[in-house]
């Protein structure tokens, strides 16, 4: 858990740099978030004040996406209320390794997509932790958020010992290797759910936004693809001998992509909250704007996009998982293995993987 944090910074790998496919994940969330505000607002009887929280926020520009939707919709129902706007409490939860420092420096932007000057009533304030954990006070939560998070597991897996030269599932795996990987999700989703039960007031509502995926199968091809790349590179480096094998046994990432029937079970059993809404985007995780237009993965384009295309996309990759690479494997390998991820990437352009997002909604 100390390590499992994007890479802070603004520099060429960092996160802040590197995030602009979360970006347009958000987007598509955006209709979810104001729909769900307006109701909250409506059920709790419009409070002086309304405290939000926003659960693994990481760092850069799109920590604020969403605490700026929320605010700007808060303001906007009592402006049309003809109510004075609440004081309003904005909190950014992520693990105490997040580069917070990163985050703040984004407040001014934050402020000035508000659309009146509300900020003397909105406070905005850190909140280092897992969200594995209690965070905040008893029933204190009008409205929870979490984007593109809740697929990180609160830690490796128990009973990987066979899963000896891949980071994460593949086919073939031992059954036993995919069961490890579900029930640590499910525990870890369970808990989730019964710590937020806990902190979020009746009538209170969550939007959480996780990868998914949209084959039943969790070994086919399109779920693991980016994590196959990383092992392929990581045993090219095992044999020019740079990095020990052993270490790439005893390497495993703590992510899960669950399809959504996972999902709804987890919520359904854990019984706190109850479903409101549940949207499905199927498409592409991967798409950028070139010097001349948007590329996304299943495009026909020329070679000479697609060297960037590749490129961008291994960046976003690094930017998502060098920490807890380079605390294992150690840092001066990380420009070596992402070179080996690069040309990897770009062998297998044509065939790279399509991905799901789910939105869920709660309540």
């Amino acid at each position: 858990m100390s390590v499992l944090s994007m890479k802070g910074g603004d520099g060429e790998h960092s996160y802040a740099n590197n995030s602009e496919v979360q970006k347009n994940i958000n987007s598509h969330a955006k209709l979810a978030v104001v729909e769900n505000v307006k109701e909250v607002i409506v059920k709790l009887g419009f409070p002086e004040c309304i405290k939000v929280a926003d659960l693994g926020c990481s760092s850069g520009e799109n920590t604020f996406l969403a605490t700026s939707e929320i605010v700007n919709t808060i303001i906007e129902s009592y402006q049309q209320k003809g109510e004075n706007p609440p004081e309003i409490d904005c909190c950014l939860n992520d693990l105490p390794d997040n580069d917070f420092n990163t985050t703040f420096k984004w407040l001014p932007y934050f402020h000035e997509k508000l659309k009146m000057n509300v900020k003397e009533k909105c406070f905005v304030s850190g909140v280092p932790g897992s969200f594995y954990s209690r965070l905040f006070p008893s029933k204190s939560l009008h409205f929870v958020h979490s984007s593109l998070s809740l697929h990180w597991l609160s830690k490796v897996p128990d009973g990987l010992e066979e899963n000896k030269t891949n980071v994460y599932l593949r086919s073939p795996c031992p059954p036993n290797v995919y069961k490890s990987y579900l029930t640590q999700f499910k525990n870890g989703f369970s808990l989730f759910l019964r710590m937020r039960a806990e902190e979020t007031m009746p009538n209170g509502r969550m939007v959480l936004t996780l990868v998914g995926r949209k084959a039943l199968d969790p070994l086919s091809k399109d779920c693991f693809q980016n994590w196959s790349l990383i092992s392929h590179s990581l045993l090219d480096l095992v044999s020019e001998g740079i990095v020990k094998e052993s270490d790439v046994e005893s390497f495993n990432l703590p992510f899960y992509n669950p399809d959504e029937n996972e999902v709804r079970e987890v919520i359904e059993n854990e019984g706190s909250f109850k479903i409101n809404n549940f949207e499905t985007v199927y498409g592409l995780l991967f798409s950028y704007k070139t010097g001349r237009t948007e590329v996304k993965d299943d495009d026909d384009v020329d070679q000479s996009c697609v060297f960037e295309v590749v490129r961008k996309r291994a960046k976003t990759i690094r930017s998502i998982t060098e920490p807890m690479l380079a605390a294992h494997f150690g840092s001066a390998i990380m420009d070596r293995l992402f070179d080996k991820y690069t040309y990897h990437l770009a062998q297998r352009y044509d065939t790279c993987a399509t991905n799901q997002r789910l939105i869920s909604v709660f309540r």
